[in-house]
């Protein structure tokens, strides 16, 4: 349980009662005294009544507290890297207590999934899991703190409500404020669930609005804002790591004797290298520590090592593409077969084919990796900026040898994340150093060469596509094989294949209309540490389906937007019929199937908005896609202008998102814009190339990402609603990336004629 110690009032007694709510191992507290901890309770069925999986470890606790002058403080399970989620999840609870948001603290909670379910902060779920269960811990409160009131004046609950931060008696207009009644309201049994009261949507405060402060901006404005690499511990040193260039190598020499001399370099040691599969484990190698970052990077820099690279230094990217290409040119695994597709590809008029080449991409956060680690008296504790303060916990016990209850994990705010930071190898590193250090503090810190060398990467691939037409243009027969390396080499042996996972990743989920269709996948082995990144294999999934969309519509003559609407037939909801079950995104199939009438509604609304079919200048163009990703719904129209010597410019790109109700609409606008200009960056610069096992890009001289004369100038955000706050919601954080690098493609085509099939772009127009 949470306390804010530096608050004049605690949590007190939390009761079975209290737990029956519903929300995980925890219960909604309120008032002053000591902690108290409840028993864990018991996981509820798979599916709950939120279309979310709602068991112990999916439908997390946020427990209350209200401070004698009325500060409520609200605990924030999820990590904070820009998304705004210390705001969003916050105030919801906020809204439903009708606390004031000026006098509302949030606090950051402790990695401990025990008593707060899943922390992992991924896959864009944050609303989307916890949005009603957020709403009933805020409803409870407000219920708790009314019949506290009403006991308190001897009337009947049903004439006193909660506005604003007070408790008003309706009839004869007495006030009482939460800070007065948070001992009584403590001392009230927590309604059971069927007992809450929900607000009704037309009287919320904040949900909807767009208008709710972030709770950090003015900390991150000024420079007062705590970051990972901000913590500073009394008597602390700091660390770097030399890591193997090829992952999987081993020292097999080393020479330290000039390291040590080196002004401030404390000491040196050798990290074990990992086991297979390496999951989130550190990469061994050699650490250095200095009372600098800088003096131990001087001494990294004076370390003599020579390597064992290992069986993965084969692993060059030219090499590679072709072998991806040939596996996609055969016969490949079969993952969904409907009708006869060879069979209609024999009798169809005419046939188009086309291959599309997707290369590695790093997340390169503006923060790279970096931990505290202290051991004291047997325990650890851990400041760091992750996205998964559990994993950390976790890896760090098993690593040292320590009970999971004897590893503290303190989460910081995060300079960017993109699902790196959900692998903790960093904390690792950090804890071993301090171990080393007779567990001294240390501040591991990660460079951005390290960050682009040593990281993990979203896979490369090949996507080759080949569809049999009818008289009028239309598919009648669609083969699409994918290769590319799996996530799930770090987790077991290299399948090869992609995983289930990947495959519900706008694969097999592809939603057109077509009578016959089959979706395979080549065998793609793993050679350096595949992770998830912002929408994962949505990425190249998107980029294969919608560039191929739109070469269909200009070999058929059509335009690129009814063609598009054409395939994707009418509004329908579909589960994909697949080999094995179909993963989506771990939500209930029935209640999250495919819909094809929001696909096309986001699509009509983007294109309305953006002008589609205005008359474009000499070596401009609009360019179409859209994806279903993260049980969201986007469309994007990306317009560019080629200038002198093939040079690209992007002067506007509208995207439409329909992710059910908006509960933060500035975030929703906010993170769509930032997916759009990291949209822009694996379309048009980002690549990460390998020669004999080693990553060639070292910088951002060499990676490059989107800058100011390349951002859009103008962005224009459409936000959809086809639900309601009555129907499970969509993920808002990943949704926003895949369609951008297709439409720019498409639009590139429109201005240019020349269909580019392999990304980045961004310099193949160069004269």
């Amino acid at each position: 349980m949470i306390i804010d110690r530096k608050m004049s009032a605690g949590v007190l007694n939390v009761s079975r009662r209290a737990v029956s709510l519903g929300f995980g191992a925890g219960a909604l507290v309120l008032a002053t005294g000591l902690p108290a901890f409840a028993e864990e309770a018991k996981p509820e069925p798979k599916w709950g009544g939120d279309g979310m999986p709602n068991g112990l470890r999916d439908d997390p606790t946020l427990f209350v507290s209200i401070a004698q002058d009325g500060t409520v403080s609200i605990l924030c399970i999820r990590s904070e890297m820009g998304q705004g989620v210390r705001t969003s999840v916050p105030m919801v609870v906020a809204d439903e207590m009708d606390a004031d948001w000026a006098r509302v603290k949030v606090v950051q909670a402790l990695g401990d999934e025990v008593r707060y379910g899943n922390q992992d902060t991924d896959g864009s779920r944050s609303l989307r899991h916890h949005f009603m269960p957020l709403r009933r811990i805020g409803a409870a409160a407000r219920q708790m703190l009314e019949a506290a009131a009403a006991a308190k004046w001897g009337v009947p609950v049903g004439e006193v409500e909660a506005d604003n931060h007070e408790v008003v008696h309706k009839a004869s207009g007495k006030k009482i404020g939460f800070g007065d009644l948070a001992k009584e309201a403590a001392a009230q049994p927590a309604p059971e669930r069927d007992a809450l009261k929900l607000k009704d949507p037309s009287k919320f405060r904040y949900i909807g609005k767009g208008k709710t402060s972030l709770v950090d901006n003015m900390a991150i404005t000024t420079g007062s804002a705590i970051y990972g690499t901000d913590v500073r511990r009394e008597g602390m040193s700091y660390a770097v790591v030399a890591r193997p260039p090829v992952y999987g190598g081993t020292v097999a020499t080393l020479d330290d004797s000039a390291a040590l001399k080196v002004p401030g370099v404390l000491k040196v040691i050798t990290l074990d290298p990992p086991k297979f599969p390496t999951e989130f484990q550190n990469l061994g190698g050699v650490a250095v520590i200095a009372t600098s970052t800088w003096a131990a990077m001087k001494g990294r820099d004076a370390l003599k090592i020579t390597w064992e690279d290992g069986p993965n230094a084969v692993y060059t990217t030219t090499s590679y593409r072709a072998a991806m290409e040939e596996a996609s040119r055969k016969p490949g695994k079969v993952e969904l077969s409907v009708g006869d597709v060879d069979a209609a590809m024999k009798t169809a008029k005419s046939k188009v084919e086309a291959e599309y080449y997707i290369p590695h991409h790093s997340h390169v956060s503006m923060e790279p990796p970096v931990a505290v680690a202290e051991i004291k008296d047997g325990r650890c504790e851990i400041w760091t900026a992750v996205q998964s303060p559990q994993a950390a916990k976790d890896r760090v016990s098993k690593r040292l040898g320590i009970k999971l209850d004897d590893v503290t994990v303190h989460v910081t705010l995060l300079g960017g994340g993109f699902g790196r930071k959900s692998k903790p190898d960093f904390c690792i590193e950090a804890a071993l150093c301090s171990k080393a250090m007779d567990g001294k503090p240390v501040l591991l810190q990660w460079t951005r060469e390290d960050d682009l060398i040593n990281g993990y990467l979203n896979t490369t691939s090949v996507e080759r596509i080949e569809a049999g037409l009818d008289e009028n243009g239309k598919p009648v027969a669609w083969l699409h094989r994918s290769t590319a390396p799996s996530i799930f080499a770090l987790f077991m042996e290299d399948p090869k294949h992609q995983a289930t996972l990947e495959l519900g990743l706008g694969l097999v989920d592809t939603p057109f209309d077509i009578p016959n269709m089959r979706i395979e996948t080549g065998a793609a082995p793993a050679h350096t540490r595949i992770g998830w990144f912002r929408s994962v294999t949505n990425v190249p999934h998107a980029f294969a389906l919608q560039s191929f969309v739109a070469e269909l519509a200009a070999a058929a003559g059509r335009d690129h937007k009814e063609y598009l609407l054409e395939i994707l037939g009418p509004d329908r909801k579909m589960i994909p019929k697949t080999t094995e079950p179909w993963w989506n995104y771990g939500e209930n199939p029935d209640l999250y199937a495919i819909n094809t009438g929001r696909l096309r509604k986001v699509i009509e609304v983007v294109t309305k908005e953006a002008g589609w079919g205005r008359k474009m200048p000499q070596g401009s163009g609009l360019g179409l896609a859209a994806h279903r990703s993260f049980v969201s719904y986007t469309a994007a129209v990306v317009e560019v202008a080629i200038g002198d010597g093939g040079r690209i410019k992007i002067p506007r790109v509208d995207l439409a998102i329909d992710c059910g109700a908006h509960i933060n609409p500035e975030r929703i606008r906010s993170q769509l814009e930032g997916a759009i200009i990291q949209g822009i960056s694996v379309a048009m610069y980002s690549n990460i190339t390998f020669k004999n096992g080693v990553v060639q890009q070292t910088n951002f001289d060499s990676y490059e990402l989107a800058r100011m004369d390349i951002a859009p100038r103008e962005v224009r955000i459409h936000l959809v609603d086809s639900t309601g706050y009555d129907a499970p919601l969509g993920g808002v954080g990943e949704p926003g990336v895949p369609p951008i690098s297709p439409a720019i493609a498409n639009a590139i085509f429109a201005a240019t004629g020349k269909r580019l099939r392999s990304l980045p772009v961004g310099s193949q127009l160069a004269s």
